[in-house]
């Protein structure tokens, strides 16, 4: 069991914030040990083709046998929401002592695997040269694995936190923490994670508790080191749905929902065209099409942009997403 011993002024530091490089720390898990992730099995179909096999040796490599990450990969988020490359240049700057701890921290009971091996060098240069290169393949990785659906994985991902910021504010740290996971207790002041392969007390001390929601954490997963501040990674909501493909386009249940003619104005602008070209299209009248653009415009349907005299109009990435088409994020 790991605790979390919380005062008055960590609970009220206690913060969510999302973050890209554990996401895909997490999600080598699910590489690993398919059997474990079953809700993400059509996620690890679709990107195995995909990867370098060595480098999923290398990376599936860092999760230990109790399914442990190394902590500097998972290293505490300085802000809400920073992007995986800014977060990874943080990585790279971690000093050898920490990288060799926490590599070592993943395999407790044996030695580490042939890739790993460099880790235990006694000096700071092949410890360096292997966190470069764990860089190197993470970013190769991310490209390839995460980035195509990250906005899609981003989206779960503030839902939840709206649920979670919702029961803080409804009953406190303890309903918070209710139905976060089975793993998770919450008793006078102290936060306890079961089933843990640490056994330690962390004496927030001031420091707060760093909430990070994740799609590939199957339970709660804190530091392995309890030097490090409290941070917990947890299993958010709504993950089941993540990879169901979207329901498809109904033509007439848009045209129920926004009346034929607006139907049709959204279908039309795929492309920026001005009122009167519009018009000419549907074969009516400037000032009947204006109406309309004014309502989907102000819905958020539609965005507009002037070019000389004219105003071009054209579908908005709401609009994409109401009438069913891929957006190219």
């Amino acid at each position: 069991m790991i605790s979390f011993e919380l005062g008055v002024e960590d609970l009220a530091d206690t913060r969510f914030a999302i973050s890209p490089i554990h996401e895909a720390a997490l999600s080598l898990r699910v590489l690993r040990e398919p059997g474990l992730y079953a809700l993400h099995l059509p996620w690890r179909r679709s990107v195995l083709g995909r990867l370098d096999a060595s480098d999923v040796d290398l990376l599936t490599s860092l999760v230990g046998p109790d399914r442990a990450i190394p902590d500097f990969l998972t290293r505490r988020p300085t802000e809400f929401a920073a992007t995986f490359d800014k977060e990874l240049a943080a990585v790279r700057r971690t000093p050898a002592d920490i990288v060799r701890r926490d590599l070592c921290a993943a395999y407790p009971r044996g030695r580490l695997p042939a890739v790993l091996r460099d880790a235990t060098a006694p000096d700071a240069a092949p410890v360096l040269a292997l966190r470069d290169t764990i860089c190197d393949r993470l970013q190769r990785y991310w490209d390839v694995a995460i980035r195509p659906s990250w906005p899609q994985m981003r989206l779960v991902l503030e839902a939840d936190m709206t649920y979670r910021a919702r029961q803080l504010a409804l009953g406190g740290a303890r309903l918070l923490f209710a139905d976060m996971h089975p793993n998770l207790r919450w008793h006078d002041g102290v936060l306890h994670i079961d089933r843990m392969i640490g056994r330690h007390r962390v004496v927030a001390g001031g420091r707060g508790l760093l909430l990070v929601p994740s799609v590939f954490s199957h339970k709660p997963a804190p530091p392995v080191s309890p030097d490090e501040a409290p941070l917990l990674a947890y299993p958010c909501r709504g993950v089941a749905t993540l990879w169901e493909a979207p329901p498809a386009a109904d033509a007439t249940a848009l045209a129920s929902l926004l009346g034929a003619p607006r139907a049709r104005l959204l279908h039309l602008l795929a492309e920026p065209l001005p009122t009167v070209e519009i018009a000419r299209r549907l074969t009516v009248t400037p000032s009947a099409v204006s109406q309309h653009l004014r309502v989907l415009h102000a819905a958020g349907l539609l965005s507009r942009a002037r070019d000389g005299r004219h105003v071009l109009y054209r579908r908005s990435p709401l609009g994409d997403r109401l009438i069913g088409q891929a957006i190219d994020t």
